[in-house]
Order: structure tokens, then sequence, then C-alpha cells
């Protein structure tokens, strides 16, 4: 009699807590793996967030946000302040994993493993452009959809039926922190073929061309913020998580 084969369970991963936020101390191969074993383990949608400084501190003032933070899958360690702080806690994470960056790799993986890729939200167009962008370097990779629409109430039920009617395994939505997170948490239910759900910001501007990335050597420097801020100057009020964050880790110590 042949035993049936077990279900593999999600990994667990060490982590650290930064402001009573569980940042997984992974690398970007380590989220790969982990996405692969969750793909296989039992039907529910596993929530990844990326998070940055700027999450953290919203997650201060949100008490929602900041529950929704410790249902997740993984947190991922996206911004450079969150390695910062780390060491300044001791306790250091090993290794950035930008969603930026993220996504390139996993369309990669879902062309090499079969699973059906959505992408959901960024301006009209765009989702559209970057799936494409996708398929140009991985042939193999089945798009389920792509949409913009908006994380808003009225909308919501029409676009969860889209994605399940689509049949997508991994899902990507790109409507900014938090929106996108608490999108993902309110539909994780709902969502009937989806096994892991990304909220991944800006990432489709960045591979489309309407946002530039820093240069390699500016991202190595952990700099990658001063040069968004010196192109998009309108984001210095947003930018003020940064400082602000680093004050409340030292403070917390």
């Amino acid at each position: 009699m042949t035993l049936p084969t077990p279900i593999p369970k999600a990994p667990k991963v060490m982590s650290v807590n930064i402001l009573d936020i569980r940042i997984d101390n992974v690398t970007m191969s380590e989220t790969l793996d982990w996405i692969s074993v969750a793909m296989q383990a039992d039907p529910q949608v596993r929530q990844i967030c990326t998070v940055n400084p700027e999450f953290v501190m919203k997650a201060q003032d949100d008490p929602a946000f900041m529950h929704l933070l410790t249902t997740t899958g993984l947190n991922l360690p996206d911004g450079i302040g969150l390695v910062i702080a780390s060491y300044l806690l001791r306790k250091p994470l090993r290794a950035r994993v930008p969603g930026s960056e993220l996504v390139y790799h996993l369309a990669e993986r879902c062309a090499k493993e079969g699973w059906r890729l959505f992408l959901l939200g960024a301006e009209e167009g765009i989702a559209a452009q970057a799936a494409a962008i996708f398929q140009q370097k991985n042939p193999m990779l089945q798009v389920a959809g792509t949409y913009a629409g908006s994380p808003a109430e009225s909308e919501n039920d029409a676009i969860v039926e889209m994605i399940n009617a689509s049949r997508a395994d991994v899902l990507l939505v790109a409507y900014g922190a938090p929106k996108q997170d608490k999108w993902i948490f309110r539909n994780r239910e709902a969502l009937s073929t989806v096994r892991v759900a990304i909220g991944i910001g800006g990432s489709l501007d960045f591979v489309t061309g309407k946002a530039t990335r820093a240069p390699v050597w500016v991202q190595k420097l952990g700099l990658e913020w001063l040069h968004r801020l010196i192109l998009e100057p309108w984001r210095w009020r947003r930018m003020l998580a940064l400082p602000r964050f680093i004050l409340a880790v030292i403070f917390s110590r």
C-alpha cells in the first residue's frame, strides 16, 4: 500500500522584532524557496508584505495594519532603514529583499514551475506592460490576467471574481501600502485559487520604466531613497518617516 505524500508546511524562518513588527531574516533565494514550499502546502492564501520604515511607522498609528502584519506568512526586509535598525538592535538582518527585485525573480520562478501570475493595480495599462516585459524575459510564463482597478470596497467583489475566474496561483498587488496589504488581508478567504499574494508597491512602475531605480552603486550604499527623492521631490513628506523611524528604534533599545 502506497501512503499519500504529506502536504508540506510553509517553512518557519528566523525574524527580528523592530518596533513591534516582525521582520523575517531571509535572503532573496530563501524567499523564493519559501514561496515554492507554500505553493505546495495546504490550500490557503499566504500573504507576503514588503516592509520598509514607512510601513513600520504607519503601523504605529494604525492598529488594524499592525494586526495585519502579525498574520502574514512573510514580512520581507525591503528598506535599507530596516537593515540599519537591525544593526542598532544588535540583531542584524542578513540582506534586503526589495520588492522591485523580487518581482523579476518571481516571474522567472512562475515560468519555471507553471504558476499562473496575476498583476493587479498600478496606473491603467502599467500592469499589462509589465506582464509583457516579464513574458519577453520568460516566454513560458502564464499571465492569468492584469487589471488596474482600485482598492475601493465598491470594486472589491468584482475584482475577486475576476481573479478567481482567471485561476491565478500568484497575485501581485500594486496599490501602495497599506491599501494593497489591507486589500489582500480582507480577501484572503475569498481568493479561491491564489496561494501566494504579495503587495509590491511601485514595483511595476520600475519594471515598465515609468519610474527609474537608482544605479546599482547607489543601491549598495543604501541611498536609493535619496535618489528617488531627487527625482520625485514631492515625496519629501513621506521620506520624513525614515529619520523618525531611526530615532524611534534608538529610543526603543
